[in-house]
């Protein structure tokens, strides 16, 4: 469901996405996520490296700090698949609250929020929109739009985490399923074309 890549200033390009859950037995976000890594990331001097989290709150609670503070990453790039997508949805915010679907473990946080005492939302302070233009306005035939909702789930947990670490450096994308309409290859372009535009803001 989710994951994220994050680009650290060797430059080092992390991509971590979610496995199967629900209905989503094969995780879009995970393979667009490893087609992108044979593609490669802007140009050869990004190293990229991909892994997996479960889609489960208390992994996610614990590996998103883990592995900012392992890569100190320049940015980071969430990632995760929603069934309702037809377009790379860039979301804008994440929110605290309101965690009340269980995970694949059949858990959610008993006090059903991401960060005690934290902020209701968090917004990036990427440019959602002007990240979104540059995928529009070139001829690869993947579109992108912003949004203001990721869900309420591990996405948006997820994006809250990194957001409560980072909002200079972190964004959330998500994908639509495969082949609806986007294939791999064309997703996985897609998110390139939005690194790269996403790289010179934090550049």
């Amino acid at each position: 469901m989710i994951g994220f890549m994050s680009i650290a200033s060797s430059p080092l390009s992390i991509a971590v996405s979610f496995g199967p859950f629900g209905v989503h037995h094969v995780n879009s976000s995970w393979v667009a996520i490893q087609k992108l890594r044979e593609m490669g990331v802007v140009d050869g001097n990004v190293h990229l490296v991909i892994q997996r989290l479960p889609v489960e709150y208390d992994a996610v609670r614990k590996l998103v700090p883990e592995l900012w503070e392992k890569h100190n990453p320049t940015l980071m790039v969430h990632t995760g698949v929603s069934g309702a997508a037809t377009e790379l949805v860039v979301e804008k915010l994440a929110h605290n609250d309101g965690y009340c679907s269980r995970d694949v473990c059949g858990l959610f946080p008993s006090t059903q929020c991401c960060v005690e005492e934290g902020a209701t939302v968090l917004e990036t302070e990427l440019d959602v929109e002007k990240v979104c233009r540059c995928l529009n306005e070139v001829e690869c035939k993947v579109v992108a739009v912003p949004s203001m909702d990721a869900g309420r789930y591990l996405c948006d947990f997820c994006y809250y985490t990194s957001l409560n670490i980072n909002r200079r450096a972190t964004v959330f994308i998500h994908v639509p399923p495969l082949d609806k309409p986007y294939s791999a290859s064309q997703m996985a372009l897609g998110l390139r074309v939005l690194i790269t535009a996403l790289l010179e803001q934090v550049s």
